[in-house]
């Protein structure tokens, strides 16, 4: 893979940002899909993951209100939630000298490059913003040192007049966002962005689904082949699925928890386009006696923000840079007074690039 220009790595990194009022997350909500269920997990619409599934750890900057046992301690039962249901393992770098493929640090207000980037805000104090994390490959997780973080549920301290984080909880969330996962609209999830009011501390299986749809599964178990032949993977789903997932074939969504893709609209059209070039599509009438609102889709799945360099969402336009992670198929949906009047779906397809004569 070419190397990406620094100033584009750092607006492509989008952080996932844990944003609260009086210490607990806000709440965002998402919409079905045009294609039926929607996923309710959500990966980074770039695909960025790690190429490696051993990964290394290492808190560089320690917490003020909780001390060094503690936090490690919290950060290791954070990441365990995520090796217990994935191939993946995580193996925390005490060496200041040694490099590490995620990077943990607790800081407060201007930290880092957070002036000059406008995907990175700067920490806001006491309360607010709890943390945030960048995706793939780059991965940092930063957490906000006016914060109270302790070992334990998050409560509201009457005595201290603040709320004390559970940072195993938070820890939890962000390590998801540095392994490539988005937020969840399955309120039961840990990766939903309303997870920390409700106090979502585990995985659910939401998220279990998520992390293995980027990695996939691995048997933890040796002997999964003569307990299958023995009826556990009916038996003992739950077990199994813990423990022999792949030789159960319960990595993925039960075939009745896809989204069943309906045909697509019989109007769709199909654009070959050569790699690199921009593509736009405009949404509903040229001049409609009043704006309608207007919702975009890639693949069933709702584009809720522009990616810049990639994807640029406004009003009725969208705009792609076509690549192999821009192919597929993008519809628009016009709403008027609550109720969809219209959909228009173009299918993106890469050109094959013609063989070079030298």
């Amino acid at each position: 893979m070419d190397p990406v220009p620094p100033l584009l790595v750092l607006m492509l990194m989008m952080m996932m940002v844990m944003k609260t009022i009086g210490g607990r997350e806000t709440q965002t909500h998402g919409e079905r899909s045009v294609y039926g269920r929607s996923k309710r997990y959500a990966i980074n619409p770039l695909g960025h993951k790690w190429t490696h599934h051993n990964i290394t750890y290492r808190i560089t900057k320690f917490p003020n209100t909780l001390n060094v046992d503690d936090t490690r301690k919290a950060i290791s039962i954070a990441f365990t939630k995520w090796s217990d249901v994935s191939p993946l393992t995580f193996t925390e770098v005490t060496d200041a000298n040694a490099t590490a493929d995620i990077t943990i640090g607790f800081y407060t207000f201007n930290h880092t490059d957070c002036w000059w980037s406008p995907l990175h805000p700067c920490f806001d104090g006491l309360n607010g913003e709890l943390a945030h994390a960048f995706l793939p490959p780059r991965g940092e997780i930063h957490f906000d040192n006016h914060e109270f973080w302790i070992l334990g549920k998050s409560r509201f301290s009457w005595k201290q007049g603040v709320w004390l984080n559970d940072l195993v909880q938070v820890a939890a969330h962000e390590i998801g966002h540095a392994l490539g996962l988005w937020h969840s609209r399955d309120p039961q999830a840990l990766m939903h962005p309303n997870a920390t009011y409700t106090g979502q501390r585990n995985i659910a299986q939401d998220d279990v689904w998520g992390i293995q749809r980027l990695y996939g599964c691995l048997d933890k178990k040796r002997v999964c082949d003569p307990w299958a032949r023995l009826g556990f993977c009916e038996r003992r789903k739950t077990f199994m699925k813990k423990n022999c997932p792949q030789r159960c074939d319960l990595c993925y969504e039960p075939l009745e928890a896809v989204t069943t893709p309906t045909p697509p609209p019989a109007n769709v059209k199909i654009k070959m386009v050569p790699r690199g070039k921009v593509v736009g599509f405009r949404c509903g009438t040229k001049n409609p006696r009043s704006p309608p609102k207007v919702s975009w889709y890639k693949d069933g799945e709702q584009i809720l923000t522009s990616i810049p360099g990639y994807i640029i969402m406004k009003d009725r336009d969208l705009r792609i840079v076509a690549n192999e992670f821009n192919e597929g198929i993008y519809t628009c949906r016009i709403h008027r007074r609550g109720d969809i009047v219209s959909a228009n779906s173009w299918a993106i397809r890469l050109k094959p690039e013609q063989p070079s004569n030298s």
